[in-house]
């Protein structure tokens, strides 16, 4: 089941771009998912095998593809058929996407020290340590690798980004929504998009 894949898609007058990959990207705990139940809430194609289903760490769901993990290992094949759609990809594959495809790029970021939080409490419920590395030292990697990572997308012809700041996306749901509704050039609906914001999933507050 792994090498298959299916869209979770709903009747929609969307004008979707065909030409372009709709990327939702960020850090691990940093309100990809969230992203992802607001643009299906529209009935925006999204490309998910549900192999991860949803738990304790996200009860909305993950919206995972899990062919998007062997990007560093040369999958490439699924891409054209993500034309349109979209899906999650951590900003550590970023860089593993193919240049000769177009993307548009909503990544998603929000407090370290609240990812960190939510980040130890998911290896807390799973039984994990938790020693391995400090908070400061895992803090300092991610600055890092989200300095590293934003510059080369700036540098990207094919790539167009929008960051989203989880935070205020909890704060001003609508102004955010419309938002990313001007980036992706498309009539959403900015009231189911907001309708999935919800406040009580909001447990790492800093």
């Amino acid at each position: 089941m792994s090498g298959t894949f299916f869209t979770q898609q709903k009747k929609t007058q969307h004008n979707i771009q065909e030409e372009a990959i709709i990327i939702v990207s960020g850090l691990p705990r940093s309100g990809t998912s969230m992203m992802m139940k607001m643009l299906a809430s529209t009935g925006f194609p999204i490309l998910t095998d549900n192999l991860r289903s949803a738990d304790d760490d996200n009860p909305e769901g993950y919206f995972e593809f899990e062919r998007v993990k062997n990007l560093k290992d040369g999958d490439l094949s699924w891409l054209p058929e993500a034309r349109g759609k979209v899906v999650k990809v951590i900003s550590y594959l970023l860089a593993n996407l193919p240049s000769d495809f177009s993307y548009k790029i909503i990544f998603m970021q929000r407090k370290l020290e609240e990812i960190l939080a939510s980040q130890k409490q998911m290896l807390i419920r799973r039984g994990e340590t938790t020693e391995k590395i400090s908070d400061e030292d895992m803090a300092l990697l991610f600055e890092k690798h989200l300095s590293q990572i934003q510059s080369w997308l700036s540098k990207q012809p094919n790539m167009e980004v929008l960051y989203v700041n989880y935070n205020q996306v909890l704060e001003s749901p609508t102004h955010e929504a419309e938002q990313i509704a001007d980036f992706l050039s498309e009539n959403l609906n900015i009231q189911a998009m907001t309708c999935i914001v919800d406040q009580n999933l909001y447990h790492q507050r800093h």
